[in-house]
């Protein structure tokens, strides 16, 4: 039997890089004036290339914008990145996403996530508990780019929605299970 280190070595790092989300996330330790502007930036890619996104963000009381997610997995997996809360198009809030999954999955993946508060409820739950887990607080929705529902003013009926863009890499399942979101105070 033949067996390559370099597949191993692969499985290995992918191995240590998921068990840990905190690593993950402190591997895009950046600043808050970066983090601002990547975030900003992140948000007018989803909208040029979104257009039910534009819909939410007209409507929503603020927008969490992740620029950067790194999602690896073997057999473990985690996921980290760091976001801005927008108010008005205005820095308001930095928050971190970390998050860690057991089961058959393999891979690695890159992408962005900007969630769309919709009423003052939610934002007011995020702003007073200081992040949440998925599963626990608002409603949250996913927009995956596939769906064929249409947006509109009358369709918005959830608290939170969410959509996954930019994404880049080998996995599936960009969903926010098993996540949880916490502010941060970057330097």
């Amino acid at each position: 039997m033949h067996i390559t280190l370099r597949p191993l070595a692969y499985a290995a790092v992918a191995l240590a890089v998921a068990a840990s989300p905190i690593a993950v996330s402190s591997a895009y330790a950046r600043s808050a004036a970066q983090i601002a502007a990547e975030g900003q930036a992140a948000l007018r890619t989803l909208e040029a290339r979104e257009p039910r996104s534009r819909l939410f963000a007209r409507h929503a009381r603020a927008v969490l914008v992740f620029p950067s997610i790194l999602k690896a997995g073997f057999v473990v997996g985690g996921e980290g990145g760091n976001g801005v809360l927008l108010v008005n198009g205005q820095p308001a809030g930095f928050y971190n996403l970390s998050g860690g999954t057991w089961g058959l999955q393999v891979g690695v993946e890159k992408f962005s996530y900007a969630v769309f508060f919709m009423n003052d409820s939610s934002l007011r739950y995020l702003r007073k508990s200081g992040g949440f887990a998925a599963g626990t607080g608002p409603s949250i929705a996913i927009i995956n780019k596939g769906a064929g529902a249409e947006a509109n003013s009358t369709t918005i009926t959830k608290d939170v929605y969410a959509f996954p863009f930019n994404e880049k890499g080998l996995m599936a399942d960009l969903t926010l299970q098993g996540t949880k979101i916490s502010r941060i105070h970057p330097r």
